[in-house]
């Protein structure tokens, strides 16, 4: 997307998303005249309840659930940390084991390790960072109390086999949590298909606001509120809901929903242009992440011999990363874990296509990344 002549064409979108004007038309009354408090009897707080009410039905409709088996957040770090504290507050079964992958942000991680009592066991993953089957047969079990592994990897795309781990998990009686901040909108994301008991969806991912997420609680699961306070969001997460936010994200996951065949198709076909002129001008290219079951929108590649980000600082042009947006170190420890060389690591760098990418910008951001590559490496 480019705005103007001095714009950089945006190709970080599993950092964050450009508000969809839809979203932008919804929210603003809820700015101006409907200043509602939702928790108001009177016709102000009446227009504000409905609204988040309807909302919640959007939500809903994205991930297939009942719209009461949703809590709204502050962001999907909350939803993630709710669902894991929250979940863990209070157990009493002696379980002590919790679970994760290598991969996972560091809003599942830092939770999971703040947890006291309980012991964290982290799952490898193989070459193309899809966690591997044997570990988790053989590290989930009668001890694991808890299991969280993401939906898709947001450096460099990899769908997790979250089915298969749920039923895992379910077999010996833990819990399972997934991160789908970046798969909504990409891929399908129905929580009855997935299997988990706890999900976690971020707004600002797929064309809503920032500073609201949810989270997906199934019926009958354990969880206590982390944010104590008046009994908003079913007592479990106390404060005023963020009203414009919510609407925002309403139809934010409506419009994902609807036009997700002909999103996720052009998307698709987008990454391949990118990749493909970028092969052409650059020999030596490699590109990280599973051959088929990958986001759409993602395209992870390494650039031979020099870093990633020195390529990015002579391609003012494009606005990408090498990594996640929460990290900022030049090697990606994502591609680490993964068993990847680190001069491979060094010289990645995340290409996430979104909804306002057009063909054009591909085929220049190929242009200007290949002219950077070639003013570094010689360089040396």
């Amino acid at each position: 997307m480019t705005v103007d002549g001095g714009t950089p064409i945006y190709l970080d979108h599993n950092a964050t998303t450009p508000l969809a004007p839809e979203a932008l038309d919804a929210m603003l009354p809820f700015l101006r005249q409907d200043f509602g408090n939702p928790s108001s009897s009177h016709a102000y707080g009446r227009r504000a309840r409905d609204a988040v009410d309807q909302a919640r039905q959007q939500v809903a409709g994205l991930l297939g659930c009942q719209a009461a088996d949703l809590v709204f957040t502050g962001s999907g770090t909350e939803a993630n940390n709710l669902a894991i504290a929250g979940a863990l507050k209070g157990r009493t079964d002696g379980r002590q084991g919790l679970v994760n992958s290598v991969l996972e942000h560091p809003a599942v991680q830092e939770p999971m390790l703040d947890a006291a009592g309980f012991q964290l066991t982290r799952l490898p993953v193989d070459s193309a960072g899809v966690v591997e089957e044997t570990a988790w047969r053989a590290l989930v079990g009668p001890h694991t109390a808890l299991v969280s592994v993401m939906h898709a990897n947001n450096e460099m795309g990899a769908i997790q086999p979250v089915r298969r781990l749920a039923d895992h998990a379910h077999s010996v009686g833990a819990l399972m949590h997934t991160d789908a901040a970046q798969s909504a909108g990409k891929v399908p994301v129905q929580v009855a298909e997935l299997g988990v008991d706890l999900l976690t969806l971020v707004a600002h991912k797929f064309c809503g606001p920032k500073g609201v997420g949810a989270l997906f609680i199934r019926p009958g699961t354990p969880i206590h509120p982390l944010v104590l306070g008046a009994g908003h969001e079913r007592g479990l997460r106390a404060g005023t809901e963020n009203v414009c936010g919510i609407v925002g994200m309403g139809v934010a996951c409506e419009l994902a929903r609807v036009r997700f065949s002909e999103d996720t198709a052009r998307l698709r076909s987008l990454r391949a242009t990118l990749l493909q002129r970028l092969q052409a001008r650059i020999p030596g290219l490699l590109v990280n992440g599973p051959p088929v079951e990958v986001l759409c929108n993602t395209l992870n590649v390494s650039f031979p011999g020099v870093s990633g980000a020195a390529v990015l600082r002579a391609a003012p042009q494009v606005a990408a990363s090498t990594g996640s947006a929460c990290h900022g170190e030049e090697e990606s420890t994502v591609l680490l874990a993964m068993g990847l060389p680190r001069d491979r690591a060094r010289g990645a760098v995340r290409l996430s296509l979104g909804r306002v990418t057009t063909e054009e910008d591909v085929e220049r951001a190929a242009d200007h990344l290949a002219q950077a590559f070639q003013q570094v490496h010689a360089r040396g």
